[in-house]
Order: structure tokens, then C-alpha cells, then sequence
């Protein structure tokens, strides 16, 4: 017997976009690059997202995305105003309605911060509002990822509501 398709907040996220003629980029830094291909694993998804940014480094969010340097030698990557800065910036660079920025640590080592594993900051922009929330993740790398796509996509579908 074939269990039920559970419906994941990504699915979701790109019907939204869809009933609302709205497009969307991601900036991912700690998921690199899931949510994009978790994104384009759905059918008829190339009317939603044209594309995003894997920034893995700092150089990427600040030369690319345009991330403030002085945040990244202050606070480090891995928060919530790095994050704002990834979504507004791959918004603007890509050209689309929404930006998605995720930057974390997910494991299985802390970064040189000490910050713990399993900490993702999620945000999303439209261009007037940005949004975004700290998550706590526990689980092995694969799991953190997956939660922080699922985390990301959840907060877009919130500012598309608001």
C-alpha cells in the first residue's frame, strides 16, 4: 500500500507563487543550495524561480549579495542580520519578487564561534518587509538542512500572507 504524499511548506510555497504571479530567488549558504533543488524538483516551478546564490563564503555574500562586510567581520555569518542582508540582496541581484537568505550551522562541527550546531537563521524580503527568525535544529547535517529549507520556505509563505 503507497502511503499519502505528505505536502511539504516548499510545495506549498511554490503554489503560492504561483496563484500570485510572484517569483522568487534563494541565498543559501549552510543548505547549499537544497532549497533550490527542492524548489525545481516541482513540476512547472521555471514560472516561480529564477534562480539563486550558493554563498558558502563570506567573500560570495558580501561580493555577490552585497552582505555588509563589517556585519560579517562583526557578528560572524551565522546571523540574523547576515541573513536579512542575503535575502534583500538576492532579491535585488536576481531580479525577483521574494529573496530567501539561509546562513547556519549545520553540523557536524561548530563553527570557530563556538555557536552550537543546529542554529539557522531564515529570512525573507519583498522589497518593503523583510522577515526573519532564529531556528534551533537538532539532528544529524542532512536533517538540519532539511528543516532549514522547510523553516525558509515556511516564513516566505507567511510575508506572501502578510
Amino acid at each position: 500500500m503507497m502511503m499519502p504524499h505528505k505536502i511539504t511548506q516548499i510545495e506549498i510555497l511554490v503554489q503560492f507563487l504561483k496563484n500570485k504571479h510572484l517569483t522568487v530567488a534563494t541565498a543559501e549558504s549552510c543548505t547549499g543550495g537544497l532549497l533550490g533543488k527542492s524548489i525545481t524538483d516541482i513540476s512547472g516551478s521555471s514560472a516561480v524561480y529564477p534562480g539563486g546564490v550558493i554563498s558558502y563564503c563570506n567573500r560570495i555574500k558580501h561580493d555577490i549579495l552585497g552582505v555588509d562586510q563589517t556585519l560579517l567581520d562583526s557578528l560572524g555569518p551565522v546571523s540574523e542580520p547576515v541573513a536579512r542582508q542575503m535575502a534583500e540582496g538576492v532579491r535585488r541581484v536576481i531580479g525577483a519578487d521574494l529573496g530567501i537568505g539561509i546562513t547556519g550551522i549545520a553540523g557536524p562541527n561548530s563553527d570557530d564561534t563556538g555557536r552550537p550546531v543546529g542554529l539557522v537563521y531564515v529570512s525573507a524580503s519583498n522589497g518593503e518587509i523583510t522577515m526573519a527568525r532564529e531556528c534551533k535544529f537538532d539532528g544529524d547535517r542532512n536533517a538540519i538542512r532539511c528543516m532549514a529549507a522547510e523553516a525558509a520556505a515556511d516564513l516566505a509563505v507567511e510575508l506572501i500572507e502578510k
